[in-house]
């Protein structure tokens, strides 16, 4: 871990971004020798993805990540770093109370959660997963099955107001979560634990679910690779963002040098 203090923040989503989905065994090598020379003048790099733990230390191994993030968002929400053995812990308490805040969210939102399985069951192609890890998420079948169903939990989270109910999209995949809960606030409090301010963060993300981040308000760098969907695009543009000329891992290292040069 960097041991210099940490001058900026550099928080990529993982899937699409970080790494090329088509080719998820290889990071580009001009981002690797990139964030190489930003560590050297003090920066630290964050992952911050969808996957669970587990899933995002595959991820890694199999893309062959020579030198482990600093820091690793999971869940789009738990903070973790590697201790002096390599093995990731909880970052500070905010894991705990958000922890603790789902559980209570899923508890309180039991009646409304099973009103959304019931459609997705019973009315679409889609599947309902549900698990002591994952209490309620939607696998679509298409990315226009999914859009047609956030249509429907929109609508259905204006008219019944579920406190603090909220999710989380990426692709044909979505997670009910938290709403104080994504990786905007996760990113944004990652920076207040380790003191660094929106002024030094930069974020870069390609899908829905890095909405959250990409957001002058976190960090003040805001990039998305050319593969990214439309709506992220426009959410970058709109604020004034980068947007790179090339896809995934090409397309973050062109926007480090944009911003870093």
């Amino acid at each position: 871990m960097n041991i210099m203090k940490p001058q900026w923040l550099l928080c990529f989503d993982f899937d699409g971004t970080f790494i090329d989905p088509n080719n998820s065994t290889e990071v580009d090598p001009l981002l690797m020798s990139s964030l190489e020379e930003l560590r050297a003048q003090g920066a630290v790099f964050a992952i911050n993805t969808g996957r669970s733990l587990i899933e995002a230390m595959e991820g890694m191994h199999r893309c062959g990540l020579r030198d482990i993030p600093d820091y690793l968002i999971v869940w789009e929400r738990e903070i973790y770093q590697p201790n002096q053995f390599r093995r990731w812990i909880d970052y500070g308490n905010w894991n705990k109370k958000c922890r603790k805040d789902h559980l209570k969210l899923f508890k309180k939102n039991r009646k409304f959660l099973n009103r959304i399985k019931l459609f997705v069951e019973g009315q679409s192609k889609a599947k309902w997963v549900a698990s002591s890890d994952e209490p309620a998420a939607i696998i679509a079948t298409s990315d226009e099955e999914m859009d047609q169903l956030c249509e429907l939990i929109q609508k259905e989270l204006i008219n019944s107001s579920p406190k603090n109910l909220s999710y989380e999209r990426n692709s044909i995949y979505l997670r009910f979560a938290h709403s104080n809960y994504n990786k905007g606030t996760a990113a944004a409090s990652l920076g207040e634990l380790i003191g660094i301010p929106p002024k030094n963060t930069f974020v870069i993300g390609d899908n829905h679910n890095d909405l959250s981040m990409l957001d002058k308000g976190i960090a003040s760098m805001i990039a998305c690779p050319a593969n990214s969907v439309q709506s992220v695009k426009d959410t970058v543009k709109k604020q004034g963002g980068y947007i790179a000329s090339q896809n995934s891992g090409s397309g973050v290292a062109e926007a480090i040098g944009h911003f870093f040069n």
